[in-house]
């Protein structure tokens, strides 16, 4: 029996890897940016001047984030918005690729930074706990579950979305330690530096000391700062 041989042209069309392949060897500079250009892309501040106009610099403690946007746009608004920042966290470690964790940490973190400091918002941003979770869905889909069971669990018992992010940080810094070693431990540490840094800096200069530790236990500035309130009903212009 004959067997026809392959041609080298037959060859090349089987072996030829799939167009995204191309971005999985990019550079780790492009992919960094190509990570810190998606994670800056406000999609709460959008989608909540899409839907009614509001600016949500100006509503509550002045946060861009998924509660403001529930706030004042409800929750179809919050879960579009919510994807999509989830979304954007993940472009970084998709394109870095599992076989370079170490880039996968540093556009995770580009990220949370871009969605902290937008320079969309004139350095405003939300707190980069969506974005986070974009990331650990790609690289570690455990921590993913385990921060996502904290805030969960965090805004079942009423408003402690604060205390709930600490408590998640510890969860996710133990599961990756655990799963993924000194790799999981960096990834860890990029992600929630950014987010600790926020958390501190809030949304203007602290009055006292006492600020900062407000900050550090419950994401506000005192007890009786303001959160948003719910704005049913009125679509502004």
């Amino acid at each position: 029996m004959h067997v026809r041989p392959f041609s080298r042209q037959g060859t090349a069309a089987w072996s030829r890897p799939p167009r995204y392949a191309s971005w999985r060897g990019a550079r780790s500079p492009l992919v960094v940016a190509t990570s810190w250009l998606a994670g800056s892309v406000p999609f709460a501040q959008l989608v909540a001047q899409r839907c009614t106009g509001i600016d949500l610099r100006t509503v509550g403690t002045g946060t861009v984030s998924g509660s403001a946007l529930y706030h004042v746009a409800g929750t179809g608004p919050l879960v579009v918005a919510g994807v999509l920042d989830v979304a954007k966290g993940a472009v970084g470690p998709v394109l870095a690729g599992a076989d370079r964790p170490a880039l996968q940490a540093a556009a995770a973190a580009a990220a949370v930074c871009g969605h902290d400091w937008s320079p969309w918002l004139g350095g405003a941003g939300g707190r980069g706990v969506s974005v986070a979770l974009g990331a650990l869905t790609v690289v570690e889909p455990m921590a993913a579950a385990g921060l996502l069971g904290t805030l969960t669990l965090g805004r079942l018992a009423g408003d402690n979305a604060g205390v709930a992010t600490l408590v998640g940080w510890g969860v996710v810094a133990a599961v990756l330690r655990a799963r993924r070693g000194r790799h999981g431990t960096l990834l860890a540490v990029a992600l929630v530096a950014p987010m600790a840094v926020k958390r501190l800096a809030g949304n203007g200069p602290a009055q006292d000391g006492a600020t900062y530790l407000w900050r550090t236990l419950y994401d506000r500035d005192s007890r009786h700062e303001m959160r948003p309130r719910r704005a049913v009903g009125v679509r502004a212009r």
